[in-house]
């Protein structure tokens, strides 16, 4: 039995996701406290996509979940994260929208986007609105993770 602070994964059997410790949190993955580690706050309605991108992104940095664009930007609005990681296509809101939103907001215009859907006729779109870098689902995990650590660095 796992303990409850433990998050288990579907990708790494026999808890071997125990490094994702869900100690401290408030719904999907909110934290209820601000640590030195730089904070990704993954928007995506796919439980399975944000599992992934917890997986990929979970061991260097703090994950903050949304499930949908209103959420997504509500949480940008109350947790100020490093760099969002964004869908597109979200109930809600649309990724679109989110991300516009925040580069008119000046408290969150600075925040680092990257961009992950399905879609790819939409980058062009993507990129005029002011995402920091685009991503075809299914993404590299490794070229995604140097994508954020150089941005966080940038920051």
């Amino acid at each position: 039995m796992q303990p409850d602070n433990e998050a288990v994964s579907p990708y790494c059997p026999g808890g071997a996701a125990g490094n994702l410790s869900r100690k401290g949190v408030l719904g999907s993955g909110r934290s209820r406290e601000r640590t030195q580690t730089k904070t990704i706050l993954i928007c995506d309605d796919e439980p399975s996509v944000r599992e992934l991108l917890r997986i990929v992104l979970g061991a260097e940095y703090e994950i903050d979940e949304a499930s949908d664009g209103s959420e997504a930007l509500d949480l940008v609005r109350e947790l100020e994260p490093d760099l969002v990681v964004l869908d597109v296509m979200m109930p809600g809101r649309s990724g679109l929208d989110v991300l516009a939103e925040m580069r008119a907001d000046p408290a969150l215009a600075g925040i680092p986007v990257i961009v992950i859907t399905a879609w790819d006729h939409v980058q062009p779109d993507v990129l005029a609105a002011g995402a920091d870098r685009f991503f075809l689902k299914p993404f590299e995990a490794e070229e995604l993770k140097a994508a954020v650590a150089e941005l966080l660095e940038e920051a």
